[in-house]
């Protein structure tokens, strides 16, 4: 296990906490600007170049009804508006939800390398997708057909026994909540591998789950999930300092006035909704929860009222240029993407931990 290397410090200095403050904004701002940057780039940029004035033309006619004078065809209004924007979107909305996740995760656990998935919501989520593919069910219900929906219910359903199982709360609670993550994920692997064995054609659509992916994503999917990511993340961002308190431990908290047992089941509930509705309209997308809250924690602080939104910004920007990348590529899975780019993290991580913390 890793040591605790998400520490509540003792109270910053006046200079530190201008810097840190300096240091949110430009984060924040920069965060922003990449993500409008990205939404240009990733609209007009593909097989089919689009001009940056077509881009926010059609955009600005299509949702506020503003005419800026650009000029484009049928076929390009379809390329952006039914096509391009929602996979971005998409892209961004579910960067934020994993990205909010893992700092939740990572606050609760005091473990920077815990991510989305610590609590066997992946294996959860995989096992169902698997399910779906082999039945198969053709069932559909706003566009989120069965592969989605039982993705959302099995990552759920993971998440729900493993709180019923581990508990949260009381001396050794997380590390017990930890351990019985890590048990019911091993036996839903066990279960997919099994499912992957027997499924023959099947595997190809299983593997692609797998590896994640928005080539699917569209504006019916994008309401589905959107308002559960987001209304995870305001409740999340809502106790960020409850989430400060915890990390001074359970006592020091309790003296501030938190209740820690019920501050914390929300928590964990919140960060599981969020991950189980991003893997379901996007597959297995691992790293960002672990990347992002590291990063924006070693520039801003621990503070969660910090962390939480500029993570879901960073989160954000982060999977929607990797998604870029992803289509220029030549549409290759995104997950692909952030293993590449997050596997040589992890292991910058391990290296730069401190002496006498054990990995």
């Amino acid at each position: 296990m890793v040591a605790p290397a998400v520490s509540s410090d003792l109270p910053a200095t006046g200079r530190a906490r201008r810097w840190r403050g300096r240091s949110s904004l430009v984060l924040g701002v920069g965060a922003v600007v990449a993500l409008v940057i990205l939404l240009i780039a990733g609209v007009g940029l593909g097989t089919i170049r689009i001009s940056p004035s077509e881009t926010l033309g059609i955009i600005l006619w299509r949702t506020l009804g503003i005419d800026t004078g650009a000029t484009w065809t049928p076929a390009t209004e379809t390329i952006v508006w039914e096509l391009r924007l929602p996979r971005v979107l998409t892209a961004m909305v579910v960067g934020a939800g994993l990205a909010l996740a893992g700092a939740t995760f990572q606050g609760l656990l005091r473990n920077p390398l815990a991510d989305p998935f610590v609590l066997g919501t992946a294996s959860g989520a995989a096992l169902g997708a698997a399910i779906a593919i082999l039945l198969p069910l053709g069932a559909t219900v706003f566009a989120i057909g069965a592969v989605q929906g039982l993705a959302f219910v099995g990552a759920l359903v993971a998440a729900l026994v493993v709180f019923r199982l581990g508990g949260a709360g009381g001396p050794g609670g997380m590390t017990r909540l930890l351990l019985t993550g890590y048990a019911v994920a091993s036996v839903l692997t066990a279960m997919l591998t099994m499912a992957m064995y027997v499924s023959g054609t099947e595997l190809r659509q299983i593997f692609a789950f797998l590896l994640g992916g928005l080539g699917a994503a569209s504006w019916q999917r994008l309401f589905v999930a959107a308002p559960l990511i987001i209304v995870a993340g305001v409740a999340m961002g809502l106790r960020a300092r409850a989430l400060d308190g915890m990390l001074l431990g359970d006592t020091a908290a309790r003296h501030l006035g938190i209740d820690v047992g019920r501050e914390r089941w929300i928590l964990l509930v919140m960060a599981s909704l969020a991950t189980a509705a991003a893997v379901a309209v996007a597959g297995l997308i691992g790293f960002v929860g672990l990347v992002v809250p590291h990063v924006v924690r070693l520039v801003v602080g621990p503070a969660a009222r910090h962390v939480l939104p500029l993570s879901a910004l960073v989160g954000a920007a982060l999977l929607a240029a990797a998604d870029l990348l992803a289509r220029l590529a030549g549409d290759i899975p995104v997950g692909v993407i952030m293993a590449l780019l997050g596997a040589p993290f992890f292991l910058f991580l391990l290296q730069r931990s401190r002496p006498g913390y054990e990995l």
